[in-house]
């Protein structure tokens, strides 16, 4: 539907560009495309269509195909190992599947899976011929299965209706709201909620969207340069190394660029001043959200921003470190262990209400209580003028670079060193990645933190690493054996 209004209002606009395929997508273009694609999908029997691969335009093409051939579109890490992306493919079978050639050739033989290539997907469903229209129009019909990164156990698939996507559209976006010459910069990963918040948003705008696959500053500035960006979305970590590239300019030269929005994680009040000297045309908008909400459910605004960085007010000030305020149509509330309502500045955990939050996992049902609250695991506070001040996750996920992380699954395979006897692991604050991950160990045997570090290294991912690994005597537990881990991040945050 949010396709077929752009289409009609504004068919001959440029929808999409992948500059580094030099290709290009109308709006008129991508609704025949995906209508072209659905007939596909629904003529090989899959009950979901599947996107393994980075930015390019098979993926709006793919994500409305998915609505119109009336099956969930489910886009996957690619960044996960082989082993993981093949428990995933086995949880959502039979689908239909589109990825890049190395991920066509390591998975092509999976049973159950409908496989095609980038390129073949993208000339066929730009290859005319129209198809069915097989689409529901009920708004409890699936229209995105995500899964959430695992950080405590294997992951879990969060279920956003349609009501839950266009619930979130229709109180954040004005239609046609873009003017022709408009473009937004995407770099965020196709398989987290906001690239698909960016998608949706943008067709419903009206925007050029141009397609960043692999994020690195200085492609996303000279991207944003020559393409004449006029609005972007970062992650803190993004905004941190754009930051950084720029060091010893006076200013981005990017008068066009009007609004700037981040997200995903902290944000250190360092880098969003230095942002907001260097973008001085530019609107800062702070956004933050969760896949289960269907992305934003709050907002610190462009004035908000300048307020708070010219106010000499210590607790106006203070606010540019916030959530901001909830969007329309959104409730917050903190609460304590007891799931009672905090009190004004006391910390607890952040619960919302709304239309577009889902709460729902796949085969685990609704999280949302008989009230309508949805429990996040974030924790934080609301000021007096209510603006969401986030504190970490209640339980303790290190967020580092808008990537969630499981401390237990990093002690887990410390453990298995033979040289190691116990070991913590907690996020400390970082300019860089917003959390640092860091361990403190007890060892029953000689060990180096090189060592350690390699041999994480060669169990999970670089990034779950620890950047600084110290060696105590013992760590503290309390009288019934449990992990004092908030001593641990104080003591390791302070040395």
């Amino acid at each position: 539907m949010l396709l077929e209004m752009a289409a009609d209002a504004f068919g001959d606009r440029v929808a999409f560009v992948d500059p580094v395929a030099d290709s290009s997508i109308t709006y008129a273009e991508l609704l025949a495309a995906a209508r072209t694609a659905a007939q596909a999908v629904h003529d090989s029997g899959a009950e979901r269509l599947a996107m393994l691969d980075v930015s390019n335009l098979a993926i709006p093409v793919g994500l409305f195909a998915a609505g119109w051939a009336d099956v969930p579109y489910v886009p996957l890490n690619y960044r996960l190992t082989e082993a993981e992306i093949d428990a995933l493919l086995e949880r959502i079978t039979p689908a239909y599947l589109v990825t890049d050639i190395t991920h066509l050739t390591a998975f092509g033989e999976r049973q159950g899976v409908a496989f095609t290539s980038r390129g073949d997907f993208l000339g066929m469903a730009r290859g005319g011929g129209g198809g069915d229209d097989y689409r529901s129009m009920d708004p409890d019909s699936v229209g995105v299965l995500l899964f959430t990164s695992g950080t405590t156990g294997a992951p879990k698939a969060a279920v956003l209706r349609h009501k839950h996507l266009v619930s979130y559209i229709f109180n954040s976006v004005e239609f046609g709201a873009a003017d022709e010459d408009d473009a937004a910069l995407v770099c965020v990963p196709p398989y987290h909620v906001a690239g698909i918040g960016a998608v949706l948003s943008s067709v419903y705008s009206g925007r050029r969207v141009v397609q960043l696959a692999n994020f690195s500053p200085e492609a996303w500035i000279e991207i944003a340069r020559t393409e004449r960006i006029t609005t972007a979305f970062v992650v803190p970590t993004m905004l941190a190394r754009i930051v950084h590239a720029l060091e010893g300019q006076e200013s981005a030269h990017m008068p066009h660029l009007q609004s700037l929005s981040y997200g995903g994680g902290k944000m250190p009040l360092a880098v969003i001043e230095r942002a907001m000297q260097l973008f001085p045309d530019t609107d800062f908008t702070n956004a933050y959200g969760l896949t289960e909400t269907s992305s934003t459910i709050t907002v610190l605004g462009p004035d908000e921003h300048r307020a708070a960085a010219g106010s000499e007010d210590e607790a106006v000030r203070r606010r540019l470190q916030s959530a901001g305020v909830p969007l329309p149509g959104i409730e917050i509330e903190v609460r304590d262990d007891e799931g009672r309502a905090l009190p004004t500045g006391e910390r607890g955990e952040i619960y919302v209400r709304g239309d577009q939050v889902s709460g729902e996992y796949e085969g685990r049902g609704s999280t949302v209580g008989a009230d309508g609250w949805f429990p996040t695991r974030d924790a934080g506070y609301l000021d007096e003028e209510g603006y969401l001040f986030l504190e970490g996750r209640a339980d303790d996920v290190i967020v580092r670079g808008g990537e969630n992380m499981s401390p237990g699954e990093i002690e887990d395979v410390l453990l298995e060193h033979g040289a190691v006897e116990d070991a913590a692991v907690v996020g400390v604050p970082s300019v860089e990645w917003g959390e640092a991950v860091v361990s403190a160990v007890v060892l029953k045997a000689t060990a180096t933190q090189t060592e350690l570090q390699d041999w994480v290294k060669q169990h999970l991912r670089s990034s779950r690493v620890p950047e600084r690994i110290e060696f105590w005597q013992e760590l503290p537990y309390n009288e019934t054996g449990k992990l004092l881990r908030r001593v641990v991040k104080e003591r390791l945050d302070t040395d």
